[in-house]
């Protein structure tokens, strides 16, 4: 079996580890790390009869995303604190607001940087805010400062000088340059607040920006764990009104290949309306599985082909080309 579709099988049915080889344990784990859902595939399977070394990983595991959990709320308190002097809705994105609303894809997720979303006519007062309380730049090309400025959804990242954490500050959620344009006044009306102040989406926001982040402008990198989320999600939240909210956005697409990538890898029970399988849909399926029994990327054409795909995404062609021969000018190289 795929590596990759083990660790899908296992996340949704945790039973299904009863029996396995031990390269077959080898290949669950490396690819858990890779797609970054180590954590996840521990509490699913914590208590459960398994190996004593497995049970060691586990055990690690669970400890390390229950640090990272409170790391990431920590950061996301002194963001807080940073920012409690502004008149300003501050709305956790991703992994931390999954955390602090207590929402079922927080269950041993991995969290990287703190990202969050504020209107976009305060983000110099914001930016002003989290300089003054030890945040620094992390990109001084000045091209890449302008750049960020003019096109992107978001301030070029910060890292905080003492605590090494990364903030992402977004005003939308892609590219000002997309083809697609969500309506980002309606995401922050729609936020919900939380007991210490800060805000996360709505519900059916909070899905369509997964589906964003995943379908409409990455290149499916880490696709497992963040149709993880989507899984979860629709779980909890359910369809009702995600239609209408993802056609508001302009996402009306990337929600529907969301909603039946996440039923072919995890069972997702969707409505018939949400079901089915376009000429594309292999190919994604592919790109979001291509990993090897060491949980090394495989497929590289593929893997090359969403790379441009991601970038075609995010601007017009001749814009495109214009950025990419000033990065390589620079010197910069994709891994």
């Amino acid at each position: 079996m795929n590596p990759a579709l083990l660790l899908a099988r296992v996340l949704r049915d945790p039973a299904a580890i009863a029996g396995l080889s031990a390269p077959e344990w080898n290949a669950l784990w490396a690819v858990a790390r890779a797609e970054q859902l180590a954590g996840t595939l521990a509490h699913r399977i914590a208590g459960l009869p398994i190996p004593k070394a497995a049970a060691r990983l586990v055990a690690d595991a669970v400890a390390s995303a229950e640090q990272g959990r409170t790391a990431a709320l920590w950061e996301a308190e002194m963001a807080r604190r940073a920012l409690a002097g502004l008149d300003v809705p501050v709305v956790l994105l991703k992994g931390t607001a999954f955390a602090a609303a207590g929402l079922s894809p927080s269950v041993g997720r991995t969290i990287g940087d703190l990202d969050i979303l504020v209107p976009r006519d305060a983000m110099a007062e914001v930016e002003a805010a989290l300089l003054a309380a030890g945040w620094e730049w992390v990109k001084p090309d000045p091209y890449d400062d302008a750049y960020y400025r003019r096109w992107m959804h978001e301030l070029p990242p910060l890292i905080h000088r003492d605590r090494d954490k990364m903030i992402d500050v977004h005003h939308t959620i892609l590219p000002l340059t997309a083809r697609i344009r969500p309506d980002a006044a309606a995401l922050l009306a729609g936020s919900v607040m939380l007991e210490n102040g800060l805000r996360m989406l709505g519900p059916q926001d909070m899905l369509c920006h997964a589906a964003a982040h995943l379908f409409a402008d990455g290149d499916l990198a880490g696709g497992m764990r963040n149709l993880w989320d989507i899984h979860c999600l629709l779980g909890e939240f359910g369809f009702d009104g995600l239609a209408e909210r993802a056609a508001q956005h302009g996402l009306g697409a990337a929600m529907g290949r969301a909603v039946r990538q996440s039923a072919r890898l995890y069972g997702t029970e969707a409505p018939a309306e949400w079901q089915g399988w376009d000429a594309l849909d292999p190919l994604f399926h592919r790109r979001l599985t291509a990993r090897d029994r060491w949980g090394r990327s495989t497929r590289k054409a593929v893997q090359l082909g969403f790379y441009l795909r991601s970038h075609l995404l995010r601007m017009p062609p001749a814009m495109l080309a214009r950025h990419l021969w000033t990065k390589w000018r620079k010197g910069y190289r994709p891994v």
